[in-house]
């Protein structure tokens, strides 16, 4: 009988896990932790078997905690996502992201004719519980796919 081979990889000592990233999405998860600019120990899985989800994907990132925005960006991109804050190999916290009713700063109008892109006023957008997500810029109210705007943290 064949044995089934398992992936290992290394628990990480203090740090945070998200887990269930809709598969695909990790990159988009790395861009909005800016994960290109750290040195810390980080791993990205992508496409990974679920039992769950069928397919997901994963970033571990020793020795940093997620800000409120970055979690924000994050449920934008992956709503279904898991949260897990590690401290001295143990699991202290895990929490399912939840998609915040509106955010400010990160999102780009791609309306070029938006007052935000014409002056220096933050973006806010509202969302919208949807599968797929949706956004409403809450200046010139077009409404966007989450796949249609870009991101800026």
């Amino acid at each position: 009988m064949k044995e089934k081979k398992q992936l290992r990889v290394d628990p990480i000592k203090n740090g945070t896990v998200i887990d269930h990233i809709t598969a695909g999405k990790a990159l988009q998860v790395a861009d909005i932790l800016n994960l290109q600019q750290t040195d810390n120990l980080m791993l990205i899985g992508v496409h990974l078997s679920s039992k769950k989800m069928g397919k997901k994907d994963i970033v571990k990132i020793e020795n940093r905690n997620l800000t409120a925005d970055e979690v924000n960006g994050i449920a934008l991109i992956s709503p279904n996502a898991t949260l897990t804050i590690i401290e001295d190999y143990r699991v202290v916290k895990k929490q399912k992201i939840t998609l915040p009713e509106a955010i400010k700063g990160h999102i780009i109008c791609p309306n070029p004719n938006c007052v935000t892109n014409v002056e220096q006023v933050e973006t806010r957008f509202i969302i919208a519980n949807g599968t797929p997500v949706e956004v409403q810029c809450a200046y010139c109210e077009k409404k966007y796919g989450i796949e249609d705007v870009k991101f800026r943290f």
